[in-house]
């Protein structure tokens, strides 16, 4: 038999997650962001759930001819723009939007051919710093866009750096607002922390709420069942499902003394009689090796926790207040258990010293996928 993890990914829960992001944000239209294959959901695996979207955001040219061959008509952006000129003629080809960040981008539009012209949305640097327009050259740049015959509709739009933190988006909302107040063109603002946070639908302060042009907002890992400001709050608050499980089975259980050590290096010794369990899942699945001892893990959809290091293939957990558990017991990772219980990935995330998003992508090619409805 095939040694005995797998992931599944939850296209129900996408469907829900979406759901959750249009009551937040009633009024706008919804880009579902897929770049890095889906947050390592897989494009194909997740376009199911995800199709209910006004569009598909992503970052490059093949991930927009995966979506297109899946028989995507509507709008999708290239939230980084193109690369290079000759990426404007696939851009043609596949009727995508694109961003435009820096001036070179602009200069091969002007020198690009095409009989159709291209839908871009000019982004500002309302300070993230890392791409746009300084809110000083912005609308020189939006000037020089609009006069381009390969250029037809210029959209707005910035990314805020603290949607998910105690600073917040103010000032950045004012600053965008004021360089952009008679500009035409639809507007695009609000990441998964702001489409929670900002539009006041979570108790929180709106400081989106009311503000004009906010037309199209980007659902990021909230699509996948994270809190975009965990620990502040938990995916649960915001009535998210996690897209992804990770779970495999017990493959021996151990007795252990007071004394006796597990893994490499010994870092955990028993202070009394205990029992583990060893899970088929290790570092090379794509479970952070980093975790540290006591990582929280669901057996039988009971909680308990991790022993020792991680490694390459197995890892161990405390069936200690768990006698029923034993070979073939199913060991959650993280997503959904036995019963229905829970394990945030957040949570998991956090015992590893990262966020849910990293061990979403760094899901291993080795670990069998299965598409659950």
């Amino acid at each position: 038999m095939p040694r005995p993890i797998e992931a599944l990914i939850h296209t129900g829960a996408l469907a829900h997650n979406l759901a959750r992001a249009r009551a937040a944000a009633p009024d706008a239209r919804l880009w579902a962001v897929v770049k890095a294959n889906a947050y390592g959901h897989g494009i194909e695996r997740a376009y199911e759930g995800l199709r209910g979207a006004d569009g598909f955001a992503l970052l490059d040219l093949a991930e927009a001819e995966r979506v297109r061959a899946l028989g995507w008509r509507g709008p999708i952006l290239l939230l980084e723009g193109v690369f290079e000129p000759r990426d404007l003629e696939l851009v043609s080809r596949l009727d995508l939007w694109h961003t435009v960040h820096c001036t070179p981008q602009i200069d091969w539009l002007a020198a690009h051919k095409t009989a159709s012209p291209q839908h871009v949305l000019l982004k500002m640097n309302s300070g993230m710093n890392r791409l746009g327009f300084r809110p000083e050259s912005y609308r020189a740049a939006w000037a020089r866009l609009n006069a381009l015959p390969q250029v037809g509709e210029v959209g707005l739009m910035t990314h805020f750096s603290d949607a998910d933190g105690p600073r917040g988006i103010e000032h950045q909302v004012r600053t965008f607002a004021a360089v952009t107040r008679d500009l035409p063109g639809e507007r695009s603002v609000a990441n998964s922390a702001a489409i929670l946070r900002h539009h006041g639908a979570g108790g929180l302060p709106g400081a989106l709420r009311g503000f004009q042009g906010n037309d199209w907002v980007r659902a990021g890992i909230l699509s996948y069942g994270s809190a975009p400001d965990f620990p502040e709050h938990d995916a649960a608050h915001w009535r998210l499902r996690p897209a992804m499980t990770l779970r495999t089975r017990l493959i021996a259980t151990q007795q252990l003394e007071p004394g006796d050590t597990v893994g490499y290096g010994s870092s955990f010794a028993a202070e009394r009689p205990m029992r583990i369990g060893i899970a088929a899942c290790g570092y090379a699945d794509g479970y952070p090796r980093h975790a540290a001892s006591g990582a929280p893990v669901l057996v039988d959809g009971a909680r308990t926790t991790t022993v020792g290091r991680v490694s390459m293939d197995m890892l161990a957990v405390d069936l200690s207040s768990l006698p029923q558990a034993g070979l073939g017991s199913e060991v959650t990772l993280w997503g959904e258990g036995a019963g229905g219980t829970i394990l945030s990935i957040d949570e998991v995330a956090r015992s590893a010293g990262t966020i849910g998003y990293e061990l979403m992508c760094a899901l291993a090619q080795r670990v069998p996928v299965r598409v659950v409805g």
